[in-house]
């Protein structure tokens, strides 16, 4: 049985591996518990595919804020790199009140980069002025596609803000990280492969990163109803390696993925025995940019590229493996 989810507490903390300056270090990650995204809280029901709601509490104070900051001082291991996140944006102050935030950037000042999320509608120009320059705002652009981000993401802002947002931070000489979702609700593999690889290409010139993130079925969530009538079915993780290899060297960002759940049915997925290996080679590329190290074999590609003929042949987005054999050979 879980234990009760407390606004003093940390939502979750660990250490994990990621990059300054060119240089592999290692870096201390934060979720906080917030009051929640204002998009999932305003009556708009939030994007299709994220559960982070369940990370936010209602009135949470300025006091349960520091305790958690505390608690997360008491595990800080000197790391360079502190990632924080929230189950919304850390620049709403309805989930991050100015003084929070101002004492999360002083105890982190010796750091060499930290990182935070926004909603785009949050970065003013008064706001960036304001910000230390060893920060690095991440973008949750998703789709440079405007149809996408309505119907299939409901994300609430356009592309163009995303953009804006993005150029605001980089002519104040900040760092971008952008996030984009590999196959949202309601496409078939390869239309979200290809607009994964649009998507990258638009989001480059005002991006020092770009994180291609598998869409992982969180609980809760719209996508999950999908999935479980088998409309819908997590990336393969030949689709992620496709996509990279398609991006690599045509783009100036840094490409990066680290998928949440892979392996997992819920998550980006192969056929169960080279899962482990292709995500291993995704995580190797992610620190040294170079495609050769996403090199991997396995016979279920062969499976992939027939699942994809499929879907273009029905005209369907839906997870025809259902309906087939291992091989996609028709069940009797």
């Amino acid at each position: 049985m879980k234990g009760k989810r407390v606004p003093t507490e940390l939502e979750a903390s660990w250490s994990e591996k990621d990059m300054v300056d060119g240089e592999v270090v290692s870096a201390q990650v934060l979720i906080m518990r917030t009051n929640g995204c204002c998009w999932a809280r305003n009556g708009n029901g939030g994007c299709t595919m994220c559960g982070y709601r369940t990370a936010s509490l209602n009135n949470v104070t300025e006091a349960d804020l520091n305790a958690q900051i505390d608690q997360a001082l008491s595990k800080y291991k000197g790391e360079p790199f502190v990632k924080i996140y929230t189950s919304g944006s850390f620049f709403d102050t309805n989930e991050i009140p100015e003084s929070i935030r101002t004492r999360m950037f002083q105890e982190y000042a010796g750091c060499r980069r930290i990182l935070v999320e926004s909603r785009p509608e949050f970065i003013t120009d008064e706001l960036v002025s304001t910000l230390p320059k060893n920060l690095t705002v991440a973008l949750g652009l998703e789709s440079s596609n405007e149809e996408v981000l309505r119907t299939c993401v409901h994300k609430g802002f356009t592309a163009q803000q995303s953009r804006e947002a993005a150029e605001r931070l980089k002519a104040a000489g900040l760092m971008v990280r952008t996030y984009l979702l590999l196959k949202p609700p309601f496409m078939s593999e390869r239309s979200g492969m290809e607009d994964a690889i649009s998507s990258a290409r638009f989001a480059a010139p005002f991006s020092d990163e770009i994180s291609i993130n598998p869409l992982n079925i969180q609980h809760g969530t719209y996508v999950e109803r999908l999935w479980k009538r088998g409309d819908f079915r997590s990336p393969w993780i030949w689709s992620l390696i496709s996509v990279m290899k398609s991006l690599a060297g045509t783009v100036d960002s840094r490409l990066m993925s680290s998928p949440s759940g892979g392996g997992s049915q819920r998550g980006v997925h192969n056929c169960g025995s080279c899962d482990a290996q292709a995500l291993e080679a995704i995580e190797k590329f992610s620190f040294s940019q170079d495609p050769s190290d996403l090199d991997v074999s396995c016979e279920c590609r062969l499976t992939w590229e027939r699942y994809l003929a499929a879907e273009r042949f029905l005209g369907t987005a839906a997870d025809i493996g259902r309906a087939f054999d291992s091989d996609l050979t028709i069940k009797m």
